[in-house]
């Protein structure tokens, strides 16, 4: 907490752990896109745009991964922070249960409707629905391997082993990038070859993360047959409305792939998984300082700190969005530049969806931290019936507007109307249940916001016009100057407390 000036040894923590996984992320950031190019040359726009559409079918589900580790990283975090050994051996293994179960399900799933849905609907190339059905196959083993790692990773989260989880990440960009190179120097069908690698890849990472975990954490070395059933009732329900808050993302993202597939073709879905590519790697930068925040929130919600849990929450959301908005602003302006640098060929509409996506992106996962304390306090019911029930509007909405006649820009507008109206609804759920105090939150996280980001827009879109008749070149430099400069000193002025302002000047002077 900050008092006068100063910033307790918890919130250090949270700081180092940041720089650690941002520093990650960097490097992350290189290797992704390198490889990405690579890769687009290599399979060509309508091979990617398959791969994107067959394995969204399936991958889909990847995002229920991300929130069941939530999840069950809350349960873990909240029994670390009670100190009760045998309680987190149960948790564990009752996590492992859950997996398993749904393991089994995503099997039935994608062997039945899956197949059903590729064969009977998919606008596939012609020639290519035996590649298809390979990408099929190795997405659902692929999720099915992640969905049984989760257990592991929550674990190496919940005990903030930041460095570990770090240093794993870059094993997995690494070995994308091999995977890369050497699907470019190959011959054959290289969309077989590509899904077969990939599978073989999330093998390897994952078995790293629960080789470490096992090595390191005693409740992962217990006996696996803790049967408790109150337990696997609570986790599997806690787990069944996360699944529900996560599905209405999926159907509003993947989902609309599938109809953008139906409407538009393959080549559009390149342009959607192009964007989709940068919106993974600003969700890095973001998962970054999520995890480094997440369990101390949790852990001082357990030990009844709620104070210091809603300076997290606060703080949380506005560092989200200050990272988020400094790494997309020169997007909004400079799109198609970009994506020209790394990829060479862009795809039609990648450039537009990219700076829309990114816009959606940063509106879902601003107020997350929201959500993190909700999972804290535990009754998530009645949040994940109404939040759902609305941010789902957009699947429903989008296949209208398609039917009758409009543009796949259309659904990204949907989704940032929708969701600015999910947020408030969320401030006001998560009010009622934890006493969330909502004018702090307005004063503390949403005006640094506004008072940042609106000002830094301006000078980057006068920076823009200034050189928009330069080479592409100097105005791409101009306007990334621009939007650093204009953000980083209204950071400074707006959205940065005085302790904040102490802390982050104390470290530059230490460094030198």
């Amino acid at each position: 907490m900050i008092a006068n000036g100063s910033i307790s040894e918890s919130s250090k923590r949270i700081a180092r752990n940041t720089v650690l996984l941002y520093f990650r992320m960097l490097l992350m950031l290189g290797i992704g896109l390198f490889a990405s190019r690579i890769v687009l040359k290599s399979l060509g726009v309508e091979d990617y745009g398959t791969y994107d559409a067959v394995s969204g079918v399936v991958t889909m589900f990847n995002l229920v991964c991300a929130t069941l580790t939530t999840a069950i990283s809350r349960y873990i975090t909240v029994a670390l922070g009670k100190g009760d050994p045998e309680r987190l051996r149960r948790v564990f293994a009752t996590s492992l249960l859950i997996q398993l179960g749904l393991c089994a399900l995503l099997l039935v799933l994608t062997e039945t409707a899956g197949l059903a849905y590729l064969h009977g609907w998919m606008h596939i190339p012609e020639g290519r629905m035996g590649a298809a059905d390979v990408v099929l196959q190795c997405s659902m083993l692929l999720l099915m391997v992640q969905l049984l790692a989760v257990p592991y990773n929550a674990v190496i989260t919940a005990h903030e082993h930041m460095g570990a989880y770090a240093y794993i990440s870059i094993l997995e960009a690494v070995l994308k990038l091999a995977v890369a190179l050497l699907l470019f120097y190959s011959g054959g069908d290289r969309l077989i070859l590509y899904a077969v690698l990939m599978l073989g890849v999330g093998v390897l990472v994952r078995g790293a993360f629960a080789g470490y975990a096992k090595r390191h954490f005693p409740e992962t070395r217990g006996p696996k047959k803790l049967f408790d059933k109150g337990l696997l009732k609570e986790m599997s329900a806690f787990a069944g409305w996360n699944f529900l808050g996560s599905g209405s993302y999926m159907v509003n993202t993947q989902g609309v792939n599938q109809l953008v597939n139906l409407f538009f073709g393959v080549r559009l879905n390149a342009a959607r998984g192009i964007a989709g590519q940068v919106e993974r790697v600003l969700r890095q930068a973001a998962t970054n300082i999520a995890l480094a925040m997440n369990p101390q929130m949790t852990k001082s919600y357990a030990a009844g700190d709620r104070t210091y849990s809603f300076e997290i929450a606060r703080k949380g959301s506005k560092y989200y969005f200050l990272v988020l908005f400094t790494l997309t602003l020169p997007f909004l302006f400079e799109s198609e530049t970009i994506l020209q640098l790394w990829l060479g060929h862009v795809p039609e509409s990648a450039a537009l969806f990219t700076s829309l996506g990114l816009l959606c992106f940063i509106m879902d996962f601003t107020p997350n931290p929201l959500i993190t304390l909700e999972l804290a306090n535990g009754k998530v019911r009645r949040y994940y019936i109404w939040t759902s029930a609305l941010a789902v509007l957009v699947f429903p909405l989008t296949l209208l507007l398609f039917y009758f006649g409009a543009k796949p820009w259309v659904p990204y507008g949907l989704f940032l109307g929708i969701y600015a109206l999910k947020w408030a609804l969320m401030l006001q759920i998560v009010h009622r249940d934890t006493g969330f105090p909502v004018g702090a939150y307005l004063r503390q996280a949403v005006l640094p916001m506004l008072l940042t980001s609106i000002p830094s827009a301006f000078v980057t879109a006068a920076a823009w016009q200034l050189l928009h008749p330069a080479d592409s070149w100097i105005r791409l430099v101009g306007v990334c100057a621009a939007a650093l400069l204009s953000m980083g000193a209204t950071a400074w002025a707006f959205g940065l407390t005085p302790g904040e302002r102490a802390f982050v000047k104390q470290k530059i002077f230490r460094s030198r």
